[in-house]
């Protein structure tokens, strides 16, 4: 492996959603990553966010596997788990007895509700998490319910972000103290932290709770999407005057209804005007005449378009494993560079546990991935 965590030891009990990411996140940039799933798991060459590290089948309720998971933690820097409150206390191998047998390590738990408070044992996904951190309420053209984001602001934003920014810091204070110690990650708490900036420009009175009504919710004529001649849609941004000024320049925008900018009684009539320049041509055309200026324009793309525009293609943001188009590692390190990502395999368990420096007979009693 390459990149700027290389020789850096991760555990990660496989689950689903924000923790596998998180760990992919992790094994892109070098990490070295055991993965421990449920015997029978399939590893499918599509599992875009099982990449660059093997996982290995192993059943926790046998015999001796607890033992070799927590011998395999003596050796770890980190270790990721997603399961509710309590699973893995149950297992075996909750924070304090990993601790016990690591004092150095960092034990980073996501969750959706966090551990602790009245809804930390309830089942729930991303769209629930986000409805009580308030996002989702803000998300929605006006009069129209609150739309789903996919399932980016909890679980990758709120979520796996927040863990791996949550591990990170734990780690580096780990080489002055060096103690190990426990990152919670909620969703919730997540989310509700990327809501930073709207918080303060409520605070201001920049901001109201009305959906579609406010700057950078769909309201403003110069910050929303469009369709153009041929169906396909365009992104405008033009947030600050001079980016304003040079949409009117080169959009021809020449119409005394758009001067005012910040004026928002002539927000609706700017929209209906604009919406009806936009569609007059393709969007190719568009492109042509504004993409890369500082009019703040792009098309929207689908997925894989976004594969093939010339930008994304320069920076190679894309790339493809086994036939499965997927996101390159990020960000970019100037002296130390990730490798490129490996596919998701799996590897016999007695074979990785052993690599790992677990006891070579105990970890032969798990040949074939369980006991």
């Amino acid at each position: 492996m390459a990149g700027p965590l290389t020789g850096l030891k991760v555990v990660e009990m496989a689950g689903i959603g924000p923790a596998p990411f998180a760990a992919m996140l992790l094994a892109d940039l070098g990490a070295d990553v055991l993965r421990i799933a449920r015997p029978g798991t399939a590893t499918e060459r599509h599992d875009v966010t099982a990449r660059s590290r093997s996982t290995i089948g192993l059943d926790l309720r046998a015999e001796g596997a607890t033992e070799a998971v927590l011998q395999a933690v003596a050796r770890a820097d980190l270790l990721i788990e997603g399961f509710r409150p309590g699973v893995m206390e149950r297992l075996g191998l909750g924070p304090e007895v990993c601790l016990q047998r690591n004092p150095k390590l960092v034990y980073g738990r996501m969750t959706g509700w966090g551990q602790t408070g009245p809804l930390s044992h309830a089942a729930g996904h991303d769209i629930n998490y986000i409805a009580i951190s308030g996002a989702l309420h803000a998300i929605g053209r006006a009069g129209e319910p609150p739309a789903p984001p996919l399932n980016y602001i909890g679980d990758f934003g709120g979520g796996s972000m927040l863990l791996i920014l949550g591990l990170m810091c734990a780690l580096h204070e780990t080489r002055s103290s060096g103690c190990g110690q426990v990152v919670d990650a909620a969703m919730t708490d997540g989310v509700a932290l990327l809501s930073a900036m709207v918080y303060g420009m409520k605070a201001a009175g920049q901001w109201n709770n009305r959906r579609g009504d406010n700057l950078l919710d769909g309201a403003a004529p110069y910050y929303d999407t469009y369709a153009c001649a041929d169906g396909k849609y365009v992104a405008v941004g033009a947030l600050e005057p001079w980016f304003y000024a040079e949409l009117r320049r080169r959009a021809g925008l020449d119409d005394s209804l758009f001067d005012g900018q910040a004026d928002r009684a002539r927000w609706p009539g700017q929209k209906q005007r604009l919406a009806e320049i936009l569609r007059t041509r393709s969007r190719e055309e568009w492109c042509k005449l504004l993409e890369g200026t500082d009019a703040c324009f792009a098309p929207v793309l689908d997925w894989d378009e976004a594969a093939r525009h010339l930008h994304n293609r320069s920076r190679t943001t894309h790339l493809t494993l086994e036939g499965v188009l997927q996101p390159a590692p990020a960000p970019r390190f100037s002296r130390t560079p990730a490798a490129l990502p490996t596919p998701p395999r799996t590897e016999a368990a007695d074979v990785a546990l052993a690599r790992w420096g677990v006891d070579p007979a105990l970890a032969a009693r798990f040949a074939g991935g369980s006991s």
